[in-house]
């Protein structure tokens, strides 16, 4: 009994991602200079922010089996948007709140299409994607509005105790317990999970599966928004091309933390695995001196091995079950 459950525990991706995750750390502490400082760790917590907090809310809309590209152009617009309202003379906290709420509404126009309209997330979120980027320009061009108040970028970047970790980090950890207890440990997370595995069916065990999804799509843009003001504060600028192109380190990350891209399977234990593993291995390579260009190509291969290992490991399972039980 034991025995099953040890194995059982061991072929989990999210425990092969935490192996793969510690065997980078060492072997990058080793091998890359100044990998293993503490400065570094704070560096690398605060550059994974953006994309672990993104990431939340898309791990369940991926398990509902739809999907939202348009969470950076989202997040460039709500930066834009800050901007413009800081130079109005608004106090920043009034725009926080202005601003989340303007993820909200565009994550609940990428909600109307998918659920009122029935169209395809994909072809959706492809479409805001441009319109929400080419937005952000329309509000700020190709200008940046960076005279925050410093003791606002200052606490973006802090740590606790004067440690090396971030407050933002511990913020999203926070997050991130919230979403995985609804997510794993309770009625509306099991609901996710059997919209992904056949919607039709979740529709007549009386599952709202559309209202579920659009609210979904509306945290995704709330916490999207919440992101840009991250990412603003963070860097001290407002701009219109903020996060362009995060998306693809995003779905990366979830797509590696082992939830299905058809839907139905996935754990945010494993997402969180992904964006550490993903923000470990750039890290290890800009340290390292190799090109911006070739972490995309690293960050492309990613994807497309977080799709096809588990696959391949799924139908090496199955046929080892079968074999297994004809013997």
């Amino acid at each position: 009994m034991a025995r099953d459950v040890v194995r059982s525990t061991l072929a989990r991706w999210d425990t092969v991602l935490l192996v793969v995750l510690a065997a980078v750390v060492v072997v990058a502490g080793v091998l890359v200079e100044g990998f293993a400082s503490g400065r570094n760790f704070q560096f690398l917590l605060l550059d994974v922010v953006a994309i672990a907090l993104i990431a939340l809310p898309l791990t369940l809309i991926v398990i509902t089996g739809e999907i939202d590209l348009s969470v950076a152009s989202t997040l460039g617009l709500c930066s834009a948007v800050m901007g413009q309202l800081w130079v109005a003379g608004l106090s920043l906290e009034l725009v926080v709140v202005l601003v989340v709420g303007l993820g909200a509404v565009l994550g609940a126009v990428n909600a109307v299409f998918v659920t009122r309209f029935a169209l395809p997330s994909l072809a959706v979120t492809i479409g805001t994607l441009a319109a929400y980027r080419g937005l952000a320009f329309v509000v700020l061009g190709d200008q940046a509005v960076a005279d925050f108040p410093f003791s606002w970028t200052t606490a973006a970047s802090s740590t606790v105790g004067g440690g090396s970790v971030p407050w933002a980090a511990v913020v999203t950890l926070v997050l991130a317990v919230v979403f995985g207890v609804v997510l794993h440990a309770t009625p509306f997370g099991r609901s996710l999970y059997a919209m992904g595995n056949n919607a039709e069916a979740a529709t007549f065990s009386g599952i709202r599966v559309a209202r579920a999804k659009f609210w979904l799509f509306v945290v995704s843009g709330a916490v999207s928004g919440l992101a840009g003001v991250y990412w603003t504060l963070r860097f001290a600028s407002a701009r219109a091309d903020n996060a362009a192109g995060l998306e693809l380190a995003v779905v990366a990350a979830v797509l590696l933390g082992g939830v299905s891209i058809f839907g139905g399977r996935g754990t945010l234990l494993g997402v969180l695995a992904g964006v550490l593993l993903l923000g470990a291995v750039r890290n290890a390579l800009q340290l390292a001196d190799v090109a911006a260009d070739t972490l995309n190509v690293v960050t492309g291969g990613l994807l497309i091995a977080s799709v096809v290992v588990p696959n391949v490991v799924g139908m090496a399972r199955t046929r080892w079950r079968r074999r297994q039980r004809t013997a």
